[in-house]
């Protein structure tokens, strides 16, 4: 192996990949170091009463029963709740009450796409990665709508997320894309997460103030 401390000229980083996605690593780097510190303030903000928290979520409820269709066969994945974020399990079971499918997302794999299998209030349910609960079985399913939680949003509807990829590499390779909805307390709209190229936007937003962005 040559020596490293040695002149030359740069280093090629063509290898350098994310998803597919050639990067400069040090705006990479500058990226990641503002959203983890982004990511910290607005989990932090979350830290409200039983009262607040109450409700944000039904303004949430409130904004997804006026958007969303429950129309019967409509598949819609949802999520459960980790990290405070909005506890949207009360819509899930109107909304399979109603007749939509719901979904709920599986990590199969580090660092993959997620899965999605069918939920119901009474399946089975498993503890996956980070302990998070998911369906114990079933088949993978394709979403007509998506409703992910927001720790962040910018004003082109992007996300951000808990930081570890998972959505923005599923539903980048969704066809036909869903229709994708970031749900989110107030406070957490930011100018800019300094979208990169593997980043998906929402379709629209919907925030616990009453916001409703497309």
């Amino acid at each position: 192996m040559e020596d490293d401390t040695k002149g030359g000229t740069d280093p090629c980083f063509a290898h350098l990949l994310v998803d597919g996605h050639p990067i400069d690593p040090v705006t990479a780097r500058d990226v990641a170091r503002f959203r983890r510190a982004e990511r910290a303030r607005l989990v932090a903000a979350r830290a409200l009463s039983p009262e607040q928290r109450e409700r944000a979520t039904a303004t949430l409820i409130e904004g997804l029963n006026r958007t969303v269709d429950l129309e019967a066969g409509t598949t819609i994945a949802v999520y459960w709740p980790i990290r405070g974020e909005p506890d949207l399990r009360s819509w899930m079971s109107s909304a399979h009450s109603a007749g939509a499918r719901i979904l709920l997302p599986v990590v199969i794999e580090k660092k993959a796409p997620l899965e999605f299998r069918a939920w119901s209030p009474e399946s089975r349910m498993t503890r996956g990665y980070w302990n998070i609960l998911a369906p114990a079985d079933g088949a993978a399913c394709i979403p007509d709508i998506v409703v992910t939680p927001l720790v962040g949003v910018d004003e082109q509807l992007y996300r951000l997320g808990n930081g570890g990829g998972y959505y923005d590499r599923t539903l980048v390779r969704l066809e036909p894309r869903p229709r994708i909805i970031g749900v989110g307390f107030s406070g957490c709209l930011i100018p800019t997460i300094y979208p990169m190229p593997w980043d998906v936007p929402m379709s629209e937003v919907l925030l616990a103030d009453g916001t409703h962005l497309e």
